[in-house]
C-alpha cells in the first residue's frame, strides 16, 4: 500500500540534500552586511509565497537578536514585506495593474544597496520580475527563491536559490524552512560575538 505522505516526506528530504548551499551562504553574508550597514530589506511574493514573505519579515525583524545575551550589540534588521499593506496593494492592482503591485511600492522607498528578496515558486510571476528589474535599475541587491527550473527569476537576480523540486507544496515548504535557516544563522552570527564589525561588541 502506498502512503503519499511518506513519499512526500522522502522527497522533501532528498530535495534538502540538493539545495545550493554556496548560494545560501552568499545570501547569509549579504543579509549580515545589510544589517551592519543599516540597509533596508524588502520581501515579496504571491499566494503561498506572500505568506512566506510575511513570515520571513516577521522572523528576521524579531528573531535575529540574541535576546538571552543583551550585552551583545548589533543593529536590528530593517525588513518589510510588500504583501502586508492590503489597502495599498489593492489600490495599485486596481489602478495600475497587478503586475505593478511590488515595483510601485519599491519606487517610493528603495535605495541603492538595499536588498530585495523575491519569492516565486515558478520564477515567472510578472509582478515579481518587475520588482526585481526596478531593484536592479536602482542598484539594489537582489535575491531570488524559486523552484522547478528556476524560471526567469533565477537569471535576473544577483543570488539565485532554486529549490530542485517540481512539487509546488514541497517548494513552498522548503522556502519556509530556508527562512527559518536564514533567521537562525543570522541570530547565531550575533551570539558568536563576531568581530567582523565594530557594532558587534562584547562585554568589557
Amino acid at each position: 500500500m502506498s502512503y503519499p505522505y511518506i513519499e512526500y516526506t522522502a522527497q522533501v528530504k532528498q530535495t534538502l540534500d540538493r539545495l545550493p548551499w554556496p548560494q545560501f551562504q552568499q545570501m547569509v553574508s549579504l543579509f549580515h552586511l545589510a544589517r551592519l550597514e543599516s540597509r533596508q530589506i524588502f520581501v515579496l511574493g504571491n499566494g503561498g509565497s506572500a505568506a512566506t514573505a510575511s513570515h520571513i519579515a516577521c522572523d528576521l525583524s524579531k528573531n535575529t537578536r540574541a535576546a538571552d545575551k543583551p550585552y551583545l550589540s548589533a543593529p536590528h534588521l530593517k525588513v518589510m514585506s510588500l504583501n502586508d499593506n492590503m489597502s495599498l496593494f489593492s489600490a495599485i492592482a486596481n489602478d495600475e495593474g497587478y503586475e505593478n503591485v511590488f515595483a510601485h511600492q519599491l519606487e517610493n522607498v528603495l535605495q541603492e544597496k538595499d536588498v530585495v528578496l523575491a519569492i516565486s515558486a515558478s520564477g515567472n510571476s510578472p509582478n515579481v520580475l518587475n520588482a526585481v528589474k526596478l531593484a536592479r535599475a536602482r542598484n539594489a541587491q537582489t535575491v531570488g527563491w524559486s523552484g522547478y527550473d528556476g524560471g526567469a527569476l533565477a537569471h535576473l537576480v544577483d543570488i539565485a536559490i532554486v529549490v530542485p523540486n517540481w512539487c509546488i507544496e514541497q517548494i513552498e515548504d522548503i522556502h519556509m524552512m530556508m527562512g527559518h535557516m536564514l533567521t537562525m544563522t543570522l541570530r547565531q552570527k550575533v551570539r558568536e560575538k563576531s568581530h567582523e564589525h565594530p557594532l558587534v561588541s562584547t562585554p568589557a
